[in-house]
């Protein structure tokens, strides 16, 4: 109960998603599900508040991760994964690598979809 008497809701805590993108839906940078991103060095020395979104982006990506694994892993609507990591990809603090190209082998194919899969279904 509050000081006035009533019971306060109880739940998680909802942010929208507009409020995480500041009301923007696309992102700067072309971002396929299954893009990889990693962090770059200017990640490492900046400062990051604990609890917020970026942080915790950075976080994950200590390791590469691909579009579709940031937006499971941080249950965060994919459209809304995109527009963030675009902003931290212009900011300097995050990286792409190019998932296929004409000359990728067949087992680099087939391991972009085992992946691409296991990130689908983790949403």
């Amino acid at each position: 109960m509050d000081a006035e008497g009533t019971t306060a809701p109880k739940g998680p805590n909802l942010v929208r998603p507009y409020f995480l993108t500041k009301g923007r839906t696309q992102a700067d940078v072309e971002l396929p599900i299954e893009a990889t991103v990693q962090i770059q060095p200017s990640a490492r020395k900046a400062t990051w508040p604990a609890g917020e979104m970026s942080s915790k982006i950075i976080a994950l990506c200590e390791t590469p991760q691909s579009v579709a694994e940031v937006s499971a892993k941080l249950s965060v609507p994919l459209g809304v994964t995109r527009v963030l990591l675009g902003d931290l990809i212009s900011a300097g603090h995050l990286k792409t690598q190019a998932t296929i190209s004409e000359s990728s082998t067949t087992d680099e194919r087939r391991d972009l979809i085992e992946r691409t899969l296991s990130g689908l279904r983790a949403l």
